[in-house]
């Protein structure tokens, strides 16, 4: 026991390169552990929910590497951030009230081929930002061809283009006059 506690410095005040390299080692095994206990998302693409748990649980783990304390506290605390990221996920999944206050909501940019300018100035979401979401969807600037967008609870920009067909509008005039119908691509 005190040959395990020697290599790995553990009440030394100081810690050499050699104890360091050894605590990496024992904690990156840990760690890639209680990561593959939570889930796939923790790294994934992430929400700010997710992001805020991953860089808890770097800044805990790396503590193991530098910090001459025992080392079991540390990897605890990183399994106790990851057991509640996962409790978190799975209330958010069975509990609506959850989703929102974990994730954030997706907020609507563009209804109908019209900006939401206030929920794009509240999102600070620029035209610029818009126009290349766009762009990284294959759609061209457009607008009149976007039904919805979407800034998802990840930041990304989602677009949902019109379908192919073209619609039909209806104009009725008064006094005996026929309906006219536009179609419009």
């Amino acid at each position: 026991m005190r040959l395990l506690q020697s290599l790995l410095g553990i009440g030394a005040e100081e810690l050499n390169p050699g104890q360091m390299a050894l605590r990496a080692i024992l904690t990156f095994v840990v760690s890639v552990a209680i990561v593959r206990l939570g889930h796939k998302r923790l790294f994934g693409k992430a929400t700010a929910f997710d992001l805020v748990v991953a860089i808890m649980f770097g800044s805990v783990m790396s503590r193991a590497i530098t910090n001459t304390l025992g080392l079991l506290g540390i990897w605890l605390a990183g399994f106790a951030l990851v057991m509640m990221h996962r409790l978190a996920a799975t209330l958010s999944y069975h509990i609506n009230l959850f989703g929102p206050l974990f994730k954030g909501k997706p907020v609507l940019l563009v209804e109908d081929g019209q900006m939401i300018r206030s929920a794009m100035r509240k999102s600070h979401v620029s035209r610029g930002d818009l126009e290349e979401a766009l762009r990284e969807t294959g759609s061209d600037a457009d607008l009149s061809r976007i039904r919805q967008a979407y800034l998802e609870r990840d930041g990304t920009i989602s677009v949902v283009p019109r379908s192919g067909e073209a619609r039909v509008l209806e104009v009725a005039v008064a006094g005996n006059v026929q309906t006219v119908r536009i179609s419009v691509d």
